[in-house]
């Protein structure tokens, strides 16, 4: 099976860094990517899409990323399904990220911005169906 996702987008706020109660980073953000084609009124359509990074990939984002950064990002589509405290059940997607990308320079910065590179060896680790609440539960 495969499962992988690339997508170039900027970033619609600051990333959001949390640690779980175990002490491992994640970070979550919204990356705003524009369609490939144009509506019948000529415009483009943007996607909003969740992304979350763990670990190295998540204080990455929080030290180099911000608002408006065109970003690439390298990973795999998850679905996640949760019932809220009176019954509700819900369901939402997002992107895990394996790899993150600047793909511009930060405007108070001259000199390129690293690229993370970080294996995704450990990616099923926590947060992901080993009973560790996830930080983002609340959206």
């Amino acid at each position: 099976m495969i499962n992988r996702i690339v997508l170039v987008g900027r970033l619609t706020a600051d990333p959001e860094l949390r640690y779980t109660g175990s002490g491992v980073p994640v970070v979550t953000f919204r990356l705003a990517v524009d369609r490939s084609f144009t509506d019948a009124s000529g415009e483009r359509q943007t996607d909003f899409i969740n992304i979350v990074a763990w670990r190295q990939r998540a204080e990455f984002a929080a030290n180099y990323l911000s608002k408006g950064r065109l970003v690439g990002v390298d990973g795999r589509l998850q679905i996640r399904q949760w019932t809220t405290q009176d019954g509700q059940r819900r369901q939402t997607a997002e992107v895990v990220a394996d790899e993150l990308s600047p793909l511009d320079r930060r405007r108070e910065q001259a000199a390129p911005t690293p690229t993370e590179e970080e294996p995704a060896s450990e990616e099923s680790e926590v947060g992901e169906g080993n009973g560790d609440a996830t930080p983002w539960d609340d959206q």
